[in-house]
């Protein structure tokens, strides 16, 4: 039997009442913690004369920052230098996903393959390095591979203008010439013909059932109309080739070593993740599949771009998710090997003038950012490949 009182008028009981009590009260005890810690916060931040607030940002910094996107001197301010850092965040993250992606698909299919040899030998990279910290990872980049190579004046020359030594690897750098712009406007129009090509032939192949090399279609109209463009304006991009002067190279476009072994040392950790998340997405895809394209004499390869790789998607991409994110995260111990990214240069700002919590609140802003960021994508990109039950 029910026995709860109820207000036959308004049907507001007393267990409605005492749970709007109980959360009213549970309000009240979090603001008032939050105020306790925010008054304390204030009250120590002016025991040692400190500050609070963003105005910082627009002060003479003084840092010396040896990688930089954009031109940088340490007459900036802390906000200038702070981007700076973001930038090198920015770009270590987004190569370091592009190459550990690649390496991880090629793990993962190794790791089912029916080669012995190369099935062991991607199982032993992939419990390795999955079971190893990323600092040590780091730490033996750095200190023990990249290390070993020769100095500069005795540096590996892999061809006229790339050379590897211990103080970094250097290219040639791309430089803007006489028609520049025309070229790059052409090499768009290039592009979207390109795509325009390869979204006709998916067309034309389900309208007909006939079969258009789209994909390679388009990359040849892409090379050349590019191609084409490039010697009408006669040769728009040249470049500044490095040369050994002194006790190392001048000129030319150079990646220190500290940004070489944190994008190593991401790439390698993170692809031994991918990797399992391909392995399980292909184990995922029913043997049927298989057995039915084999049925068809359709070789190893086509079945495993095709049939496999394709509907592993389902399976990969929610994990990969994840180990973007982790990605971009474990950047940050960029500090232990010298590298200046935003934790680092943001650590050196509270080591100046103390502003702690205004820039561990940047740190959190943009890390946070970018995963959304990140996660937008691939979600989107995730019900793209989902089957749909119609």
């Amino acid at each position: 039997m029910n026995t709860t009182k109820r207000n036959p008028k308004s049907g507001f009981s007393l267990e409605s009442l005492g749970s709007l009590i109980l959360q009213v009260g549970v309000l009240f005890a979090v603001l008032g913690v939050a105020y306790l810690l925010f008054a304390n916060t204030q009250k120590n931040l002016e025991i040692r004369g400190i500050e609070s607030g963003f105005a910082f940002l627009w002060h003479e910094a003084g840092l010396p920052i040896g990688d930089s996107l954009i031109d940088y001197d340490p007459s900036r301010g802390y906000g200038y230098a702070f981007l700076v850092g973001v930038l090198n965040t920015l770009l270590v993250s987004a190569l370091a996903i592009v190459l550990s992606t690649i390496l991880g698909i090629v793990v993962g299919v190794s790791r089912v393959s029916n080669n012995w040899l190369l099935a062991k030998c991607a199982t032993v990279y992939i419990e390795t390095l999955r079971n190893l910290p990323l600092l040590l990872t780091l730490f033996f980049v750095y200190t023990v591979v990249l290390a070993s190579l020769p100095h500069p004046r005795e540096a590996i020359a892999i061809a006229e203008g790339y050379y590897i030594s211990k103080r970094g690897i250097y290219l040639p750098r791309p430089l803007a010439e006489d028609g520049f712009a025309v070229f790059a406007a052409a090499s768009i129009v290039a592009l979207g013909l390109a795509f325009a090509f390869w979204r006709w032939a998916g067309a034309y192949k389900l309208r007909t059932g006939r079969s258009v090399h789209g994909f390679w279609g388009g990359l040849v109209i892409l090379g050349t109309l590019c191609a084409l463009s490039f010697l009408a304006t006669d040769r728009p991009i040249g470049s500044e080739m490095p040369v050994y002067k002194g006790f190392n190279f001048k000129g030319g476009l150079a990646l220190k070593p500290e940004f070489a072994a944190l994008l190593i040392g991401l790439m390698l950790y993170t692809a031994a993740f991918i990797g399992e998340n391909v392995r399980s997405g292909i184990q995922s895809v029913h043997a049927g599949q298989i057995e039915a394209a084999n049925a068809l004499g359709v070789s190893q390869g086509v079945v495993t771009r095709i049939v496999l790789l394709p509907q592993a998607l389902r399976v990969t991409i929610p994990a990969t998710t994840n180990d973007y994110a982790s990605l971009v995260k474990n950047s940050s111990l960029a500090v232990a090997i010298g590298y200046p990214d935003m934790v680092s240069i943001g650590g050196t700002i509270i080591g100046q003038n103390g502003q702690a919590i205004e820039i561990i609140a940047m740190w959190m802003a943009v890390y946070l950012t970018i995963n959304l960021v990140i996660s937008l994508a691939m979600n989107v990109l995730n019900a793209r490949v989902q089957i749909v039950e119609r």
